[in-house]
């Protein structure tokens, strides 16, 4: 195709797109049942012919986000978790929502293995077994719903139905999407082969705008973005991942002013210190699942790019942000039996008893080693004399 924004898959990226289809993925259950084994190009496809059936407009079947990039630059070292299928359909109403959400779970019963007493199975159990999380989002500009199934290491399936969505992509390296139907429909006939002599035209797409631009910032691992301020979260938590992951801002001389609106974002959509806490710790749970050792950088990337950016914050608001995060790193070091050694800490000692300190203790921090670590807790300490003098 000739459009900016679209571009044929090559040979060789039709087939990793084939090995990904064909990948069997399992989705644990939780409690006593069974784990389901499932190959994406089966789920897919009964999944669509299940809401055709239904009554349900689908336009079209697309892969996207890392897997997508994965395909697309698998050579490059880029990898990819969650299994990202985006299915275009029209939703105009709670009905409609609904309709998606039973055809889901009861395409799941299908894939449960033989001699189980599926009539015995409601879709409630269901979507409590085999389910991770479920989000409707129904406002002025987007319309969507997604259905995340789950596995327990972090590779999972994710459904979503849109109807419309403004925007579809954080950075330029994941707004690819693949569409698959010309993928299905080769697989649906028996008699296909896949080679190099005869093979589907399969069509990819960057939702950036410019695919060729796109993909020169996948292939030298470049960050870029349009207008962050849309997205939300403001795309501050994926920026910090692409840094320590060894990508590098595209543009230099703008990148600072693109850290600021991807910090206002994101402290107008968590504005709570819980919130923020909340929110961070959840990207780590779902992106993080055997990286252990990488949470600490992470963390501390995200601690430099707070402290440098997020001028929308009062002093206190981004001291407070910015311990709590310490906080984190704290523990993720703790939880890997890492904390530095007391050669590489310098600590103020507890004050006599009869002194109060009304902004906490004085700082301590890691003089060598890893990146430094400043502390210093975010409420008073009193202490008191027997007597009642403080």
């Amino acid at each position: 195709m000739s459009e900016i924004g679209f571009s044929n898959l090559t040979w060789d990226q039709v087939i990793m797109l084939d090995r990904v289809l064909d990948e069997v993925i399992p989705i644990h259950g939780r409690g006593n049942f069974p784990t389901l084994e499932v190959k994406p190009r089966y789920i897919i496809h009964v999944v669509k012919h299940q809401l055709i059936e239904q009554g349900i407009v689908v336009k079209d079947t697309r892969l996207n986000g890392s897997t997508a990039s994965y395909i697309l630059q698998s050579h490059n070292g880029i990898s990819y978790k969650d299994l990202d299928v985006n299915f275009g359909v029209e939703l105009s109403s709670d009905q409609e929502f609904q309709v998606v959400k039973d055809a889901v779970l009861g395409c799941l019963l299908d894939f449960l293995p033989k001699g189980v007493k599926k009539e015995k199975i409601t879709l409630r159990t269901m979507k409590e077994v085999y389910v991770q999380k479920m989000v409707k989002i129904c406002n002025k500009h987007d319309r969507w719903s997604l259905i995340s199934l789950l596995n327990n290491t972090g590779k999972n399936v994710e459904l979503k139905f849109v109807n419309s969505l403004k925007r579809q992509f954080e950075f330029s390296v994941d707004s690819f999407q693949i569409l698959l139907d010309p993928m299905l429909d080769f697989y649906s006939d028996k008699n296909a082969k896949l080679t190099q002599e005869s093979y589907p035209v399969v069509v990819a797409e960057s939702k950036y705008g410019d695919f060729q631009e796109a993909m020169t910032h996948l292939q030298y691992k470049l960050i870029s973005t349009r207008n962050p301020e849309e997205i939300r979260g403001g795309g501050l938590l994926k920026y910090s991942n692409l840094l320590v992951r060894d990508f590098k801002p595209a543009r230099e001389a703008e990148i600072k002013i693109l850290e600021r609106y991807m910090c206002s974002r994101f402290f107008i959509d968590f504005p709570d210190i819980a919130e923020q806490q909340k929110k961070i710790e959840s990207y780590l749970h779902n992106h993080f699942i055997g990286e252990e050792k990488s949470k600490y950088e992470y963390l501390m990337t995200l601690h430099g790019v707070v402290n440098e950016s997020a001028v929308c914050l009062m002093h206190h608001e981004r001291r407070q942000t910015l311990d709590m995060i310490t906080f984190m790193a704290l523990k993720v070091l703790g939880e890997q039996n890492i904390l530095p050694s007391t050669n590489n800490v310098i600590c103020f000692y507890q004050p006599s008893p009869y002194i109060a300190f009304e902004g906490g203790y004085p700082y301590y921090y890691v003089t060598s080693g890893p990146p430094p670590i400043f502390f210093q807790p975010c409420h008073p300490l009193h202490f008191y004399m027997p007597n009642g003098i403080v």
